[in-house]
C-alpha cells in the first residue's frame, strides 16, 4: 500500500510565521513521489482560540470551576468576545483603518496590561507610527486574554508552548504520563477536533510531528494518543529537535503506547526508510537513527552506513499550502530588533548545514545539528529563494543557521545582486573578523537587515575558555562595521559561565552598557548558563572546576545537568539586575548610573575604563587607515 504522510507542526510554536520542518520534509518527500500534506496546528488551534464563540466557552469553563483569577478581565468579558475577532483580523492584516478603531478611547477593555501601557513610548510619525501603536494595544489586548486563559482554565496555554513545564524536567516519563491520563481540558478538546477534520480530509496512513521544543511535547502525544484511540490503523512518528538533544538515551517503553517511531538528527534519511518499511520494501533491521519497540523494549534501529542527503543535493522546502493569512504579527516589545522574533512574515531557510566553527564549550559540538557541517552554492541557495517566494509570496527570509559563513554570505549577497532578487533577510552569525566593513555593506546592499550573535560572557578570560574565538575588541569592531552598514545587531549574552566571578559579571555588564551606548549593539538578551549533557562542559567537567550533582537519569530525557561551582559567584541573584540593566539600554537610557544602581545587594564597581570600548574603535580606525 502506497503511503500518504500528513505532517504536523503541534502547538504551540512561532504564530508570527511558519516553522520550517515539515516544509524540509514535504520538500524532499514529494521529489521522491511521496504524497504528503502539512498543517501547522499551532496557528490553527491558536485562531480558533480566538474567536468570539471559543472566548464564550472560555469565560464559562471559568465560571463553572469557580475560577475568578483577573477579575477585571472578567468584569469586561463582554467587550473582550466582542473586539476579539476585529483585533485578531488587524494583527493578521495591519491596516490602517483597523488601526485607527483600536486606537479610539473606548474601543479595547483597558485591562490589567493596557491600564499599564507605557504612554512615553515614541512612535515613528505617519501610518507606520499608528500602526505599530494599533498592534502593540492589540498585543497587550491578546496577552490579557492569554493570562485569564492560564490562570482560570488551562494552567498549560502559553502562546509559544504548551504545558513546557511538564516537558522540561523530564528524565522521567512519570509526569506525562501521569497528564496524558486526565481528561483533555478545553482547548486540547478544540485541538483534536482540528487534528481529526485533518485526518478525515487527508487520509494518511503515517502522521508525522516535529517537536522542536519541550512545549510541543505533550500537544503532539495528546494527538497520538487521539490517533491510537479513534484511528488505530495510522502509523505515528515524532523527531525534531527536542528528540535530536533530549531523547537520545530512552530507554522507558511507556512512550509508545502513544508513538511507534522516534526518529534522531536529519528527519529525510529515516522517514524515507520509515516509509519504505510500511510499505512492505525493506526490513525493519534497515531503519536508520529510529527508536522503535520490540518485544516490550525500547530498541533503536540503525543500520549503517546511513544514507546521507547533503545539504546542497536537498531541494526548497515547500512552504505551499500553509495559512499565511492567518499568522500573527505581535508587537510585545518595540526594540526594532527585539520584535523581529513576533512581527512579520518570515521564510525560514539555511545557507548552511551544521556550525563551521563547532568548538564553543557550552555548545552541543558533538550533537549532528552542529557537528555535520555541510555547504551549497549560491546559485542553488538563490534558485531555492526564488521558489520559496514563488510558492508564499512573502520576499522577508531568516536563515536559521548556527552560524552563517562569512564566505557564503558574501557568495549568497553577491548572487542576490548579480540575479537582481529582491530580499530582506537576516541571520546568525559568528561575531569573526572576516566581516570587515566592506562584506558588511555588500550583505546590507543584497538586503540584509539585521544579524544575530553570541557575545556570550564579554569577558576575554571566559571568551577563550569556552574557545569562543573571538575577544571583545574584535566583537566590536565587527558589530560596529554592522551598524554604520545599517544593519541592527543582536548580542546573545550569558552569565554564570563556570568560574565566572562577580567582578568578570559586573565588567561584562560594563562592556554591554558601552556597546550600546556606542550603537555597536542594538539589541540582546541575556540568560543564564546552563550545562548540558552533549557539550563540552558537560562531557568533561572536571576541566571546567565544576562538578556535576543531577538529575538523575529516569530513562526519558537527559539534556540539562545541575551543577556546584566551587570558585564562580552565585549567579542566580544577577538576573534581576542584569535584566534591569539591559532594559534601560534598550530603550537608550541608563548610561549614566553606576553598576549598583542596578542590584539589591552590594556589587563591585566595573575594572573596565569607560572609554574601553571607544578604544577598541578607534583602535580599528588606526589598522584601517594604516592597510589603506
Amino acid at each position: 500500500m502506497q503511503s500518504k504522510l500528513l505532517l504536523i507542526t503541534p502547538p504551540f510554536t512561532q504564530l508570527n510565521t511558519a516553522y520550517p520542518a515539515t516544509a524540509y520534509l514535504r520538500g524532499f518527500l514529494e521529489e521522491r513521489n511521496i504524497a504528503t500534506a502539512h498543517c501547522d496546528l499551532s496557528i490553527e488551534l491558536f485562531t480558533e482560540i480566538f474567536t468570539s464563540d471559543f472566548l464564550r466557552a472560555i469565560f464559562q469553563e471559568a465560571e463553572d470551576m469557580q475560577s475568578f483569577n483577573y477579575p477585571l478581565v472578567r468584569k469586561l468579558k463582554k467587550l473582550y468576545i466582542s473586539r476579539v475577532e476585529t483585533v485578531i483580523a488587524f494583527l493578521q492584516k495591519s491596516d490602517l483603518v483597523t488601526a485607527n478603531k483600536i486606537l479610539e478611547n473606548n474601543f479595547l477593555p483597558r485591562g490589567h496590561r493596557l491600564s499599564k501601557v507605557n504612554t512615553e513610548i515614541q512612535w515613528e510619525k505617519g501610518e507606520i507610527g499608528v500602526i505599530d501603536k494599533a498592534k502593540h494595544y492589540a498585543t497587550l489586548f491578546i496577552e490579557e486574554i492569554g493570562d485569564f486563559i492560564q490562570s482560570n482554565v488551562d494552567e498549560f496555554f502559553a502562546f509559544t508552548k504548551y504545558a513546557e513545564q511538564i516537558s522540561n524536567d523530564s528524565c522521567s516519563y512519570d509526569q506525562l504520563d501521569e497528564f496524558l491520563n486526565y481528561e483533555p481540558t478545553l482547548i486540547e478538546d478544540k485541538m483534536l477536533e482540528i487534528f481529526e477534520e485533518l485526518i478525515q480530509k487527508h487520509s494518511p496512513t503515517l502522521v508525522c510531528f516535529t517537536i522542536p521544543f519541550p512545549g510541543n511535547l505533550f500537544a503532539a502525544l495528546r494527538c497520538s494518543q487521539f490517533i491510537k484511540q479513534f484511528y488505530p490503523h495510522i502509523k505515528i512518528a515524532i523527531g525534531g529537535g527536542y528528540c535530536n538533544t533530549e531523547l537520545r538515551s530512552l530507554e522507558d517503553p511507556r512512550i509508545f503506547e502513544s508513538v511507534d517511531f522516534i526518529t534522531l538528527d536529519d528527519g529525510e534519511g529515516p522517514l524515507l526508510k520509515i516509509v519504505k518499511y510500511l510499505e512492505g520494501n525493506v526490513e525493519i533491521e534497515d531503519l536508520e537513527r529510529t527508536f522503535i519497540l520490540e518485544n516490550g523494549r525500547v530498541v533503536y534501529k540503525d543500520k549503517t552506513p546511513n544514507t546521507i542527503y547533503h545539504h546542497k543535493n536537498l531541494p526548497a522546502p515547500n512552504y505551499a499550502d500553509l495559512p499565511y493569512e492567518k499568522y500573527i504579527s505581535f508587537l510585545d516589545v518595540v526594540n526594532p530588533m527585539h520584535r523581529m522574533w513576533t512581527d512579520a512574515r518570515w521564510n525560514k531557510l539555511t545557507i548552511s548545514h551544521g556550525c563551521y566553527w563547532k568548538q564553543c564549550s557550552f555548545c552541543d559540538v558533538n550533537l549532528d545539528y552542529i557537528a555535520n557541517y555541510q555547504n551549497t552554492t549560491a546559485d542553488a541557495l538563490v534558485d531555492k529563494i526564488e521558489k520559496i517566494i514563488k510558492d508564499t509570496g512573502i520576499t522577508g527570509f531568516h536563515f536559521v543557521d548556527e552560524a552563517a559563513p562569512p564566505k557564503m554570505c558574501r557568495a549568497l549577497s553577491l548572487k542576490l545582486i548579480e540575479r537582481n532578487v529582491k530580499i530582506t533577510w537576516w541571520t546568525n552569525i559568528r561575531f569573526e573578523k572576516t566581516f570587515s566593513a566592506e562584506l558588511c555593506q555588500l550583505m546590507a546592499d543584497s538586503g540584509c537587515i539585521a544579524v544575530t550573535g553570541g557575545l556570550e560572557v564579554a569577558s576575554d578570560r571566559l571568551l577563550a575558555k569556552m574557545k569562543k574565538g573571538v575577544d571583545i575588541a574584535q566583537v566590536t569592531r565587527v558589530t560596529n562595521n554592522f551598524s554604520r552598514a545599517k544593519v541592527m545587531v543582536h548580542a546573545y549574552l550569558m552569565f554564570g559561565f563556570p568560574t565566572q566571578n562577580e567582578q568578570e559579571t559586573i565588567d561584562s555588564l560594563e562592556v554591554v552598557k558601552q556597546l550600546f551606548e556606542k550603537n555597536c549593539i542594538q539589541s540582546a538578551y541575556w540568560h543564564q548558563f546552563t550545562t548540558t549533557i552533549h557539550s563540552p562542559v558537560g562531557k568533561n567537567p572536571d576541566d571546567f572546576g565544576i562538578k556535576i550533582i543531577g538529575p538523575s537519569f529516569k530513562g526519558f530525557a537527559q539534556n540539562d545537568l545541575y551543577h556546584e561551582d566551587p570558585t564562580g559567584a552565585d549567579h542566580r541573584k544577577y538576573s534581576k539586575g542584569l535584566n534591569l540593566a539591559l532594559n534601560s539600554y534598550l530603550n537608550n537610557s541608563g548610561y549614566d548610573k553606576e553598576m549598583q544602581h542596578w542590584f539589591e545587594f552590594p556589587v563591585a564597581s566595573t575594572d573596565h575604563p569607560n572609554d574601553l570600548i571607544e578604544g577598541f574603535l578607534n583602535e580599528g580606525m588606526a589598522k584601517t587607515v594604516a592597510v589603506g
